[in-house]
């Protein structure tokens, strides 16, 4: 439990960064270094605050959008069908009253939605639709195999999924195990009332009349699944509220250029690759363009000659990146400067770019390019910190300041204090962004959100004297590849299915491209053998392809524990470095 400390340190700098009390306010005499007895010490305050309204999180974003009605939305780079944002509204508005009215998969109120689709402009209907209607939503990796997708449906209890007609086997797989399963929306595809399926352009155009509800911001909205800091993935209820607030806190203006009085009414082409079905890819990406009415371009699957054509075809001011993404721009030879002409502005996610790499893909575009990164966790709806839009060139490598209305906290793994500038601890975040809570499960909502609203992030970080974060480890056990969560005890759990197997411990190896590659450090029972393809095929047929053990197995005598029976991932790291000697 974390101790308090019963005194308060407030200071100022250009940026109006300030340690404050454990409750958000505004500091009178922000240079006042007075201890304010009963509040707890070296908690960062955002400089900024911004007002959250309590809506849905539909109704927030396409508020007022008659005004931009014909104006471009959302288009696919491949297929190039578009949608402006008169269109995409409507769609949206006709799926919700279809969910509720349609005879043989109509949904009732809190009923949950699983949407299995790719980058495609329907996404937004499919998803916003489902919010409008009163419903909940999850969303799942097209490319995830079907026992991950069941896993998944089957715990956020889906009793609808919108699809395509490639992925119908695997939704009729999953409503072969489901109990009051609805229907299939298949997006492509045509009526089959046999079959419970029915065509998303059919349902569209036919006059379903329902009464859409009110719905309660404190309601969930979506549940993604995140493994969190450690363990198997969990759903993580966001509501109505915390997407809002998370959207609403980036229309600062310190923090995002279109809502800057100098470019009022412009707006730029948009192109990216990080998938909607990711909390990055959905509520900082797809969400927040859509509200500042930004012309969103993207592709269901990243491959390369696509890619560079959309760079040709929409000369795109702005690219939504993940540090993968933008060393394939920086070093790949058919991209070219000229590809990169137009680019004024990189948004960078799910993981860092290190300076060098920023340098190098500056290097190649040959022209300046404001290049902004940020933090956030599927828990945190995702952005806690963000650079600010105009940041000091001197702060290359920093994640940011902390976004508006949100506080934070770096506590010392050592005895749990709260640590000062330029001390590295464990970062705590707290603010109106932060999920309810995992479903179903209280024991990892305690884990990782405490009594006081703070959540446990698992990674070390230290901020400066103008209150720039810097993430400089995790504690938490989650492998990155290319920006993708990879849980450990996902994997060994299958490991630990073959009967050979006494003992094992999955750690993530670092790697240029990816960042991280799953690695499996396995202990045999006596008296048996097993070959190490045969682990990487078990696993290879239950996971998708960046789940893989991509950097092998190695086989030890026994997997470094500590007296409480805690895998020591560190020492895995070095064994395995012993080993390849």
């Amino acid at each position: 439990m974390l101790r308090l400390l019963k005194s308060t340190t407030i200071f100022g700098s250009r940026f109006g960064f300030r340690c404050a009390t454990s409750v958000p306010r505004k500091c009178a005499q922000p240079f006042s270094t007075q201890p304010a007895a009963g509040f707890e010490r070296n908690i960062v305050e955002s400089p900024y605050n911004v007002q959250i309204p309590k809506l849905c999180a539909t109704d927030y974003i396409f508020h007022d959008v008659a005004k931009v009605a014909d104006k471009p939305a959302v288009t696919c780079g491949s297929s190039k069908r578009s949608y402006n944002y008169g269109m995409i509204y409507e769609m949206t508005r006709r799926m919700a009253h279809a969910l509720l009215a349609q005879k043989g998969c109509a949904m009732r109120p809190k009923e949950v939605v699983g949407v299995l689709l790719p980058n495609i402009p329907e996404f937004v209907p499919a998803l916003h639709g489902s919010l409008l209607a009163g419903l909940t939503v999850t969303f799942a990796n097209p490319l995830y195999t079907p026992e991950e997708i069941c896993r998944q449906f089957d715990n956020a209890n889906v009793r609808l999924i919108v699809t395509l007609p490639v992925l119908l086997p695997v939704a009729q797989v999953y409503k072969g195990k489901a109990k009051k399963y609805r229907g299939t929306v298949c997006i492509g595809g045509k009526h089959n009332f046999d079959e419970n399926v029915f065509g998303f352009q059919q349902l569209l155009m036919e006059d379903h009349r329902s009464e859409l509800p009110v719905v309660d911001p404190e309601e969930t909205a979506i549940l993604p699944y995140s493994s969190g800091t450690t363990g198997v993935p969990k759903g993580v209820e966001l509501t109505h509220n915390n997407l809002v607030a998370n959207l609403a806190q980036g229309t600062h203006p310190e923090m995002n250029k279109y809502y800057r009085p100098e470019f009022e009414g412009e707006t730029d082409t948009i192109l990216t690759v990080p998938p909607f079905f990711h909390i990055y890819g959905f509520n900082a990406i797809l969400n927040s363009c859509l509200k500042s009415r930004n012309h969103l371009v993207s592709i269901p699957r990243f491959i390369p000659e696509d890619y560079i054509q959309c760079l040709v075809e929409f000369r795109p001011q702005f690219l939504f990146v993940v540090p993968s993404l933008m060393l394939f721009l920086a070093t790949h030879p058919k991209v070219t400067p000229d590809h990169l002409a137009s680019v004024k502005m990189l948004g960078v996610g799910a993981a860092a770019a290190s300076v060098q790499l920023q340098e190098k893909f500056k290097s190649k575009c040959g022209h300046d390019v404001q290049i902004m990164q940020g933090y956030g966790m599927t828990e945190s709806s995702p952005i806690t910190l963000c650079t600010p839009y105009l940041t000091d060139q001197s702060k290359a490598g920093t994640c940011g300041i902390l976004y508006p209305n949100t506080q934070a906290k770096i506590v010392s793994l050592a005895d749990g204090s709260n640590l000062g500038a330029h001390q590295s601890g464990e970062l705590h975040v707290r603010g109106p962004q932060i999920m309810k809570g995992y479903l179903n499960n209280n024991p990892a909502t305690r884990e990782t959100l405490d009594d006081e609203g703070w959540l446990h992030t698992g990674d070390v970080a230290y901020y400066d004297q103008d209150g720039y974060f810097y993430i400089v480890d995790r504690t938490k056990e989650l492998i990155k590849v290319k920006g993708n969560q990879v849980s450990p005890t996902e994997l060994e759990n299958l490991i630990l299915e073959l009967p050979e197997v006494g003992d094992v411990a999955v750690a993530g190896i670092p790697d240029e491209t990816a960042g991280e590659l799953p690695r499996a450090y396995v202990v045999l029972k006596p008296g048996t053998d097993l070959d190490e393809q045969v682990i990487i095929n078990h696993v290879k047929g239950r996971v998708v392809k960046y789940k893989q053990l991509a950097a092998g197995v190695m086989f030890v005598k026994e997997i470094p524990r500590n007296v409480a029976g805690k895998v020591q991932r560190h020492q895995l790291h070095l064994l395995g470095a012993q080993l390849e000697e």
